[in-house]
């Protein structure tokens, strides 16, 4: 979390997670087992007990993870930087929405705000915060409490139309529920059943005629104990992100694979992962409502529902290759003679770059909805679109 301008600040409180867990228990016992989707959905977003909407989710040092903006303002000064590319590919528009959902606390919108407010760009933005969790609300209002007016809130992009700028996700994709299937005699579901009360996994027929077409869509063949995951929302929110967007871009910032990575054979346990204050734990039935649970995404899948829905695919790459070519080198010279303590900066900035950091983990999509055909500068050293 933030120490100067590096570790930031914290959800400083948990609840007892014991109500959650007792109530997936009685659904079960009074429906039957759920689905594993039905249950992540329940673990993260339940509206009492849920991880992210109860005030739980802790970000940082003393929290479950880290996500790129708290590790250091300079990779919201690389996103403010692409923003203002953005902008000026689209004519220097005088209003130009910044949209961002899953915006944590709201550093990355505070770091973007203070990157660009000297520049002719900063006239022209107008930036909007979607998040329907009220206690997340208010943390983002106190982080950027300073900012009087220049960020409005929304709780859907329900509420949204006629957007000409940017829609942009840090690690969103990757918290949506999945469906979690396994080849075992045939392909199965994974189900969460009871048994001498407590929740424990148990194999079911598919769902939705949605899995099986997804598999096929991307020719995926599963041999025989292969487990892996199916994430059917990521479609539904690039429908909903198309409607809403009438010109602009879509920059898409998550931890994912191509589809032929994500389902090789290697990988046959699939992604899925808990994190409980920095610990990886695989078992998603432990800290139910304590923990963030994660899969990686598919870039494969958001490049082509992207496709259908009307947006142009401009580029894919990881991150550190995509901040490099963006000039993060220039902020690392700026440090180096105006930072107090610029080997502490400078470790945090290679984490953000760096293959064994979020350099490689971590890839970068951007779409593009409009006329005219955008070259970007942060895939000028690296663009891996040809093998989505």
């Amino acid at each position: 979390m933030r120490l100067s301008k590096c570790l930031r600040g914290n959800y400083n409180f948990r609840m007892s997670f014991n109500d959650l867990k007792r109530k997936i228990i009685q659904i079960v016992g009074r429906k039957g087992a759920i689905t594993f989707e039905r249950f992540m959905e329940m673990a993260l977003y339940d509206a009492e007990f849920g991880y992210y909407t109860s005030g739980a989710m802790r970000i940082g040092r003393e929290g479950d993870f880290y996500t790129s903006s708290y590790l250091h303002s300079a990779f919201g000064a690389m996103i403010g930087r692409q923003i203002e590319e953005f902008w000026e590919f689209m004519g220097k528009p005088s209003e130009f929405e910044v949209f961002e959902m899953g915006a944590g606390a709201g550093y990355l919108c505070k770091d973007i705000i203070d990157s660009l407010k000297e520049r002719e760009v900063s006239a022209s933005l107008k930036f909007c915060i979607i998040e329907p969790v009220s206690a997340i609300r208010e943390e983002q209002n106190s982080v950027l409490r300073d900012y009087g007016g220049r960020v409005k809130w929304f709780s859907s992009l329900g509420e949204i139309s006629g957007i000409r700028g940017c829609l942009l996700s840090n690690e969103l994709l990757d918290a949506f529920p999945v469906h979690l299937i396994e080849m075992k005699d045939g392909l199965k579901e994974v189900y969460v059943s009871i048994e001498e009360d407590r929740l424990r996994e148990s194999p079911g027929p598919i769902s939705d005629r949605a899995i099986a077409d997804y598999l096929e869509e991307f020719s995926v063949r599963l041999a025989e104990g292969y487990r892996t995951e199916v994430n059917l929302r990521i479609k539904n929110w690039l429908e909903s992100v198309a409607a809403a967007l009438d010109e602009g871009f879509v920059l898409t910032i998550d931890y994912g694979y191509t589809a032929r990575e994500y389902y090789s054979e290697d990988r046959n346990r699939g992604t899925l992962m808990c994190y409980y204050r920095h610990q990886a734990i695989e078992d998603p039935l432990v800290n139910i409502g304590e923990e963030d649970i994660t899969t990686h995404v598919n870039f494969s899948a958001v490049k082509k529902w992207g496709n259908e829905a009307g947006f142009e695919t401009i580029g894919f790459c990881g991150q550190g290759a995509y901040l490099t070519s963006l000039g993060i080198d220039e902020e690392i010279k700026k440090l180096s003679s105006e930072s107090k303590d610029y080997l502490f900066e400078l470790a945090r900035i290679k984490k953000l770059i760096l293959p064994q950091g979020m350099g490689e983990s971590h890839q970068v999509m951007i779409q593009y909805k409009g006329k005219g055909a955008p070259k970007l500068r942060g895939f000028t050293l690296r663009n891996r679109m040809k093998y989505l």
